[in-house]
């Protein structure tokens, strides 16, 4: 892999967990009684989102409807059958108050790819 396509991802991934850690931030701003603050994060936010949005352009990681509902399955299905499984493990077994939160994830991202499954082949049906 080239190290422009590292960069390109490394990028994305900053960018992406800049713009949902800035939107948690807004909401504390609001709930501390900030509004300035919290418009300020959430305008931060989006600007975020749009740099990752052009990294994940820049890598060809925007397809037609199909290829993207296919991407997303692919994307759900690894995080509930590979990436949460040993995390939810290991929050067990080191008594992590973060297991409750990982082991819905794991039910989450399991609708979510049926979900995405239905509406591919929604879509391939016209």
């Amino acid at each position: 892999m080239s190290t422009m396509l590292e960069n390109l991802k490394q990028a994305f991934a900053g960018e992406s967990q800049a713009n949902r850690k800035y939107m948690a931030f807004a909401q504390q701003a609001e709930k501390d009684g900030f509004p300035n603050i919290a418009r300020l994060f959430r305008t931060t936010a989006e600007a975020e989102s749009i740099h990752a949005k052009g990294h994940l352009a820049a890598m060809d990681g925007i397809g037609n409807t199909a290829q993207n509902l296919q991407a997303a399955i692919d994307g759900e299905t690894y995080e509930y059958t590979e990436m949460y499984p040993p995390m939810v493990e290991l929050a067990q077994r080191e008594q992590h108050r973060c297991k409750r939160m990982m082991e819905f994830a794991v039910k989450a991202e399991a609708v979510h790819a049926r979900l995405y499954q239905m509406a591919l082949e929604a879509a391939k049906a016209g």
